[in-house]
Protein backbone atom coordinates (compact mmCIF):
# COMPACT_ATOMS: atom_id res chain seq x y z
CA UNK A 1 0.00 0.00 0.00
CA UNK A 2 1.28 3.44 -0.86
CA UNK A 3 2.00 5.54 2.19
CA UNK A 4 1.89 9.28 2.15
CA UNK A 5 3.27 11.89 4.48
CA UNK A 6 2.58 15.56 4.73
CA UNK A 7 4.49 17.83 2.34
CA UNK A 8 7.70 19.25 3.66
CA UNK A 9 6.19 22.66 4.21
CA UNK A 10 6.51 21.93 7.91
CA UNK A 11 10.27 22.16 7.48
CA UNK A 12 10.02 25.88 6.92
CA UNK A 13 8.14 26.28 10.18
CA UNK A 14 10.80 24.31 11.99
CA UNK A 15 13.76 26.43 11.01
CA UNK A 16 11.78 29.63 11.55
CA UNK A 17 12.30 29.18 15.25
CA UNK A 18 15.98 28.47 14.74
CA UNK A 19 16.75 31.82 13.15
CA UNK A 20 14.54 34.24 15.06
CA UNK A 21 17.45 35.67 16.98
CA UNK A 22 20.15 35.72 14.34
CA UNK A 23 23.63 35.52 15.80
CA UNK A 24 22.50 33.61 18.86
CA UNK A 25 22.47 30.40 16.89
CA UNK A 26 25.88 31.07 15.43
CA UNK A 27 27.79 28.95 17.90
CA UNK A 28 27.40 25.36 16.69
CA UNK A 29 30.58 23.32 16.29
CA UNK A 30 31.19 20.01 14.50
CA UNK A 31 34.09 17.60 13.95
CA UNK A 32 34.96 14.18 12.56
CA UNK A 33 37.21 11.49 14.07
CA UNK A 34 38.25 8.10 12.67
CA UNK A 35 39.04 4.98 14.70
CA UNK A 36 41.76 2.43 13.95
CA UNK A 37 39.15 -0.04 12.71
CA UNK A 38 37.87 2.51 10.19
CA UNK A 39 34.82 3.72 12.08
CA UNK A 40 34.04 7.34 11.21
CA UNK A 41 32.23 9.40 13.83
CA UNK A 42 30.78 12.88 13.32
CA UNK A 43 29.72 14.93 16.32
CA UNK A 44 28.28 18.39 16.81
CA UNK A 45 26.95 20.78 19.42
CA UNK A 46 23.65 22.57 19.00
CA UNK A 47 23.62 26.00 20.60
CA UNK A 48 20.47 28.01 21.24
CA UNK A 49 20.27 30.58 24.00
CA UNK A 50 16.81 32.09 23.66
CA UNK A 51 14.21 29.48 24.55
CA UNK A 52 13.74 25.73 24.87
CA UNK A 53 13.51 24.21 21.38
CA UNK A 54 11.38 21.30 22.68
CA UNK A 55 13.34 19.01 20.38
CA UNK A 56 12.68 15.33 19.84
CA UNK A 57 14.34 12.34 18.26
CA UNK A 58 12.58 11.61 14.95
CA UNK A 59 12.68 8.28 13.10
CA UNK A 60 11.65 8.46 9.42
CA UNK A 61 10.75 5.12 7.76
CA UNK A 62 11.21 4.13 4.14
CA UNK A 63 8.54 4.49 1.50
CA UNK A 64 7.05 7.90 2.26
CA UNK A 65 6.27 10.44 -0.46
CA UNK A 66 7.76 13.82 0.40
CA UNK A 67 7.72 17.14 -1.41
CA UNK A 68 9.73 20.29 -1.00
CA UNK A 69 8.11 23.68 -0.55
CA UNK A 70 9.06 26.58 -2.84
CA UNK A 71 9.26 30.36 -2.37
CA UNK A 72 5.97 30.97 -4.23
CA UNK A 73 4.04 28.09 -2.70
CA UNK A 74 4.15 25.84 -5.76
CA UNK A 75 4.95 22.16 -5.45
CA UNK A 76 8.69 21.65 -5.46
CA UNK A 77 10.82 18.57 -5.86
CA UNK A 78 8.98 15.36 -4.94
CA UNK A 79 10.58 12.09 -3.88
CA UNK A 80 9.95 8.81 -2.09
CA UNK A 81 12.12 7.94 0.89
CA UNK A 82 14.48 5.12 -0.06
CA UNK A 83 16.36 4.90 3.23
CA UNK A 84 15.27 5.19 6.83
CA UNK A 85 16.79 7.99 8.86
CA UNK A 86 16.99 9.26 12.42
CA UNK A 87 17.73 12.74 13.68
CA UNK A 88 16.68 15.58 15.96
CA UNK A 89 13.95 18.11 15.21
CA UNK A 90 13.07 21.49 16.72
CA UNK A 91 9.98 23.08 18.29
CA UNK A 92 8.00 19.88 17.84
CA UNK A 93 8.19 20.00 14.04
CA UNK A 94 9.48 17.22 11.79
CA UNK A 95 12.46 19.28 10.74
CA UNK A 96 15.83 17.57 11.21
CA UNK A 97 18.64 19.79 12.43
CA UNK A 98 21.01 16.85 12.11
CA UNK A 99 20.69 13.16 11.36
CA UNK A 100 22.03 9.91 9.91
CA UNK A 101 20.48 7.27 7.68
CA UNK A 102 20.67 3.49 7.69
CA UNK A 103 23.60 3.56 5.23
CA UNK A 104 25.77 5.75 7.43
CA UNK A 105 25.30 9.06 5.63
CA UNK A 106 25.19 11.95 8.09
CA UNK A 107 23.89 15.45 7.31
CA UNK A 108 24.25 18.36 9.72
CA UNK A 109 22.96 21.90 9.36
CA UNK A 110 24.85 24.96 10.64
CA UNK A 111 23.90 28.63 10.63
CA UNK A 112 25.68 30.80 8.03
CA UNK A 113 24.39 34.33 8.55
CA UNK A 114 25.83 37.05 6.35
CA UNK A 115 27.26 34.62 3.81
CA UNK A 116 24.52 32.33 2.51
CA UNK A 117 22.83 33.54 -0.70
CA UNK A 118 20.88 30.91 -2.62
CA UNK A 119 20.37 30.50 -6.39
CA UNK A 120 17.45 32.46 -7.80
CA UNK A 121 14.19 30.57 -7.84
CA UNK A 122 12.60 29.96 -11.27
CA UNK A 123 8.85 29.17 -10.99
CA UNK A 124 9.02 27.37 -14.32
CA UNK A 125 11.42 24.89 -12.73
CA UNK A 126 9.55 24.39 -9.47
CA UNK A 127 9.54 20.61 -9.88
CA UNK A 128 13.35 20.62 -9.75
CA UNK A 129 13.59 23.14 -6.92
CA UNK A 130 14.61 21.98 -3.45
CA UNK A 131 14.17 24.34 -0.54
CA UNK A 132 17.34 24.59 1.54
CA UNK A 133 15.37 23.47 4.58
CA UNK A 134 14.52 20.22 2.77
CA UNK A 135 18.11 19.37 1.81
CA UNK A 136 18.82 17.41 5.00
CA UNK A 137 15.85 15.01 4.82
CA UNK A 138 16.19 14.76 1.03
CA UNK A 139 19.78 13.58 1.18
CA UNK A 140 19.26 11.31 4.18
CA UNK A 141 16.30 9.51 2.64
CA UNK A 142 17.63 9.18 -0.92
CA UNK A 143 21.44 8.84 -0.75
CA UNK A 144 23.83 6.28 0.73
CA UNK A 145 27.15 8.05 0.16
CA UNK A 146 28.60 11.51 -0.34
CA UNK A 147 29.17 10.66 -4.01
CA UNK A 148 25.46 9.95 -4.39
CA UNK A 149 24.68 13.15 -2.51
CA UNK A 150 26.80 15.17 -4.92
CA UNK A 151 25.00 13.66 -7.90
CA UNK A 152 21.60 14.24 -6.33
CA UNK A 153 22.41 17.88 -5.66
CA UNK A 154 23.61 18.36 -9.23
CA UNK A 155 20.13 17.48 -10.48
CA UNK A 156 18.27 20.06 -8.38
CA UNK A 157 18.37 23.77 -7.67
CA UNK A 158 18.58 24.59 -3.98
CA UNK A 159 16.55 27.71 -3.25
CA UNK A 160 15.60 29.70 -0.20
CA UNK A 161 12.12 30.70 0.92
CA UNK A 162 11.34 33.80 2.91
CA UNK A 163 10.17 32.95 6.40
CA UNK A 164 7.49 35.51 7.20
CA UNK A 165 8.19 35.45 10.94
CA UNK A 166 11.65 36.90 10.35
CA UNK A 167 11.09 38.50 6.96
CA UNK A 168 14.12 36.83 5.39
CA UNK A 169 15.54 33.59 4.07
CA UNK A 170 17.25 31.40 6.70
CA UNK A 171 21.00 31.36 5.99
CA UNK A 172 22.58 27.92 6.43
CA UNK A 173 25.35 25.66 5.20
CA UNK A 174 25.69 21.91 5.68
CA UNK A 175 28.29 19.23 6.40
CA UNK A 176 27.70 15.88 4.70
CA UNK A 177 29.73 12.83 5.82
CA UNK A 178 29.58 9.12 4.96
CA UNK A 179 30.92 5.89 6.44
CA UNK A 180 34.06 5.95 4.27
CA UNK A 181 35.15 9.23 5.80
CA UNK A 182 34.46 11.25 2.68
CA UNK A 183 32.86 14.59 3.49
CA UNK A 184 31.97 17.89 1.92
CA UNK A 185 30.58 21.23 2.97
CA UNK A 186 27.64 22.56 0.99
CA UNK A 187 27.49 26.35 0.76
CA UNK A 188 25.56 28.95 -1.20
CA UNK A 189 27.47 32.11 -2.09
CA UNK A 190 26.22 34.96 -4.28
CA UNK A 191 23.62 32.70 -5.86
CA UNK A 192 26.05 29.89 -6.62
CA UNK A 193 25.97 26.46 -5.00
CA UNK A 194 29.46 25.45 -3.94
CA UNK A 195 30.83 22.16 -2.67
CA UNK A 196 34.01 22.21 -0.60
CA UNK A 197 35.89 18.96 -0.11
CA UNK A 198 37.01 18.67 3.48
CA UNK A 199 39.72 16.38 4.77
CA UNK A 200 39.65 18.25 8.06
CA UNK A 201 36.09 17.21 8.85
CA UNK A 202 35.44 20.22 11.10
CA UNK A 203 32.93 23.03 10.73
CA UNK A 204 31.49 26.02 12.56
CA UNK A 205 29.66 28.96 10.99
CA UNK A 206 30.74 31.97 8.90
CA UNK A 207 32.75 33.06 6.98
CA UNK A 208 32.86 30.58 4.11
CA UNK A 209 34.62 27.26 4.60
CA UNK A 210 37.61 28.02 2.38
CA UNK A 211 38.29 31.17 4.43
CA UNK A 212 38.46 29.10 7.61
CA UNK A 213 40.94 26.69 6.03
CA UNK A 214 43.22 29.49 4.87
CA UNK A 215 43.01 31.14 8.29
CA UNK A 216 44.00 27.88 9.96
CA UNK A 217 47.34 27.95 8.18
CA UNK A 218 48.28 30.98 10.29
CA UNK A 219 48.09 28.99 13.53
CA UNK A 220 49.97 25.76 12.82
CA UNK A 221 53.33 26.72 14.40
CA UNK A 222 55.22 24.48 12.01
CA UNK A 223 58.80 25.07 10.87
CA UNK A 224 57.85 24.45 7.25
CA UNK A 225 57.25 27.76 5.45
CA UNK A 226 53.58 28.55 4.94
CA UNK A 227 53.69 28.55 1.11
CA UNK A 228 54.73 24.86 1.10
CA UNK A 229 51.79 23.70 3.17
CA UNK A 230 48.86 22.01 1.50
CA UNK A 231 45.26 21.92 2.66
CA UNK A 232 45.19 18.11 2.52
CA UNK A 233 48.07 18.01 5.02
CA UNK A 234 46.20 19.92 7.72
CA UNK A 235 44.50 16.88 9.24
CA UNK A 236 47.84 15.47 10.37
CA UNK A 237 49.41 18.65 11.69
CA UNK A 238 51.19 18.36 15.03
CA UNK A 239 50.09 21.23 17.22
CA UNK A 240 52.43 20.19 20.03
CA UNK A 241 51.87 20.47 23.78
CA UNK A 242 49.69 22.97 25.54
CA UNK A 243 52.33 25.67 25.35
CA UNK A 244 52.32 25.42 21.57
CA UNK A 245 48.62 26.23 21.57
CA UNK A 246 49.44 29.55 23.18
CA UNK A 247 47.88 32.33 21.14
CA UNK A 248 45.01 30.24 19.82
CA UNK A 249 41.90 32.47 20.13
CA UNK A 250 39.59 31.52 22.97
CA UNK A 251 36.50 33.60 22.22
CA UNK A 252 33.12 32.27 21.07
CA UNK A 253 33.28 33.53 17.49
CA UNK A 254 33.01 31.12 14.60
CA UNK A 255 36.60 31.63 13.33
CA UNK A 256 38.05 31.08 16.80
CA UNK A 257 35.99 27.96 17.39
CA UNK A 258 37.04 26.58 14.01
CA UNK A 259 40.69 26.99 14.97
CA UNK A 260 40.20 25.29 18.31
CA UNK A 261 38.13 22.37 17.06
CA UNK A 262 40.66 21.77 14.28
CA UNK A 263 43.51 21.75 16.80
CA UNK A 264 41.65 19.41 19.17
CA UNK A 265 40.80 17.14 16.26
CA UNK A 266 44.41 17.06 15.10
CA UNK A 267 45.68 16.15 18.57
CA UNK A 268 42.92 13.71 19.55
CA UNK A 269 44.02 10.41 21.06
CA UNK A 270 43.97 7.29 18.91
CA UNK A 271 40.88 5.15 19.37
CA UNK A 272 40.36 1.49 18.52
CA UNK A 273 36.73 1.50 17.45
CA UNK A 274 33.57 3.52 17.02
CA UNK A 275 32.47 3.11 20.62
CA UNK A 276 35.71 4.56 21.98
CA UNK A 277 35.67 7.30 19.34
CA UNK A 278 32.26 8.41 20.61
CA UNK A 279 33.91 9.00 24.00
CA UNK A 280 36.57 11.17 22.38
CA UNK A 281 34.04 13.14 20.33
CA UNK A 282 32.03 14.03 23.43
CA UNK A 283 35.19 14.88 25.36
CA UNK A 284 36.35 17.33 22.69
CA UNK A 285 32.92 18.90 22.23
CA UNK A 286 32.73 19.53 25.98
CA UNK A 287 35.17 22.36 25.27
CA UNK A 288 32.46 24.14 23.28
CA UNK A 289 29.56 23.97 25.75
CA UNK A 290 28.05 27.38 26.49
CA UNK A 291 26.14 28.72 29.44
CA UNK A 292 22.84 30.48 28.76
CA UNK A 293 24.31 33.95 29.08
CA UNK A 294 27.35 33.17 26.95
CA UNK A 295 25.39 33.01 23.69
CA UNK A 296 22.25 34.96 24.56
CA UNK A 297 23.54 38.41 23.59
CA UNK A 298 21.85 40.30 20.77
CA UNK A 299 18.39 41.51 19.87
CA UNK A 300 15.13 39.63 20.01
CA UNK A 301 12.74 38.49 22.69
CA UNK A 302 14.17 36.00 25.14
CA UNK A 303 12.35 33.36 27.15
CA UNK A 304 14.94 31.29 28.97
CA UNK A 305 12.63 29.75 31.54
CA UNK A 306 13.62 26.16 32.15
CA UNK A 307 16.90 26.44 30.22
CA UNK A 308 20.09 25.19 31.84
CA UNK A 309 22.50 25.82 28.98
CA UNK A 310 22.81 27.41 25.57
CA UNK A 311 24.18 24.10 24.34
CA UNK A 312 20.81 22.40 23.97
CA UNK A 313 22.21 19.05 22.90
CA UNK A 314 25.34 17.33 21.63
CA UNK A 315 25.06 14.49 19.10
CA UNK A 316 27.51 11.90 17.79
CA UNK A 317 26.94 9.62 14.80
CA UNK A 318 28.97 6.42 14.31
CA UNK A 319 28.61 6.00 10.55
CA UNK A 320 30.12 2.49 10.50
CA UNK A 321 28.21 0.88 13.35
CA UNK A 322 25.08 2.97 12.69
CA UNK A 323 24.74 4.27 16.22
CA UNK A 324 23.47 7.68 17.30
CA UNK A 325 24.31 9.02 20.76
CA UNK A 326 23.41 12.29 22.44
CA UNK A 327 23.18 14.15 25.71
CA UNK A 328 21.25 17.30 26.57
CA UNK A 329 21.28 20.40 28.72
CA UNK A 330 19.03 18.60 31.21
CA UNK A 331 20.83 15.28 31.43
CA UNK A 332 24.47 14.62 30.61
CA UNK A 333 23.89 10.89 30.54
CA UNK A 334 24.51 9.65 27.00
CA UNK A 335 21.49 8.11 25.30
CA UNK A 336 21.76 5.81 22.28
CA UNK A 337 19.77 4.67 19.25
CA UNK A 338 21.00 1.68 17.25
CA UNK A 339 19.78 2.15 13.68
CA UNK A 340 20.31 -1.55 12.99
CA UNK A 341 17.51 -2.32 15.44
CA UNK A 342 15.01 0.29 14.22
CA UNK A 343 11.94 -0.65 12.19
CA UNK A 344 12.31 1.45 9.07
CA UNK A 345 9.31 -0.33 7.54
CA UNK A 346 7.01 1.23 10.13
CA UNK A 347 3.86 2.93 8.90
CA UNK A 348 4.33 6.10 10.89
CA UNK A 349 7.08 8.53 11.81
CA UNK A 350 8.21 7.88 15.37
CA UNK A 351 8.93 10.76 17.74
CA UNK A 352 10.73 10.32 21.04
CA UNK A 353 11.42 12.97 23.68
CA UNK A 354 15.07 13.88 24.07
CA UNK A 355 14.56 13.74 27.84
CA UNK A 356 11.97 11.51 29.45
CA UNK A 357 12.59 13.58 32.55
CA UNK A 358 14.30 16.96 32.45
CA UNK A 359 16.69 16.19 35.27
CA UNK A 360 20.12 14.67 35.69
CA UNK A 361 20.04 11.04 36.77
CA UNK A 362 22.65 11.01 39.52
CA UNK A 363 24.07 7.81 40.95
CA UNK A 364 24.35 8.05 44.72
CA UNK A 365 27.54 6.28 45.79
CA UNK A 366 27.41 7.36 49.43
CA UNK A 367 28.47 4.34 51.52
CA UNK A 368 25.67 2.90 53.60
CA UNK A 369 26.02 3.07 57.36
Amino acid sequence: MKRLSKPLGFLVLGLTFLVLVGQRLEACTGLTLKAKDGAVVFGRTMEWGTFDLRSRVVIIPRGFDLQSPTPDGKKGLAWKTKYGAVGIDAVEKNYLVDGMNEKGLSVNLFYHEGFAEYPKYDPAKAAKSLDVLAVCPFLLTTCATTDEARKALADVTVVGSVVKEIGSVPPVHLMITDSSGKAFVLEFTKGVTTIHDTKLGVITNGPNYNWHVENLLNYTNLDTPLPKRKVEDLKGLKFGGGNRLFGLPGDLSSPSRFLRVASYSGTARETDDGKETMYEIFRILDNFNLSVGASAEGSGESNQKGMRSSTIWTTAYDTKNLVMQYHTMHNRRVRQLDLKKLDFDAKEIVRLPLDREKSQDIEDVTPKK
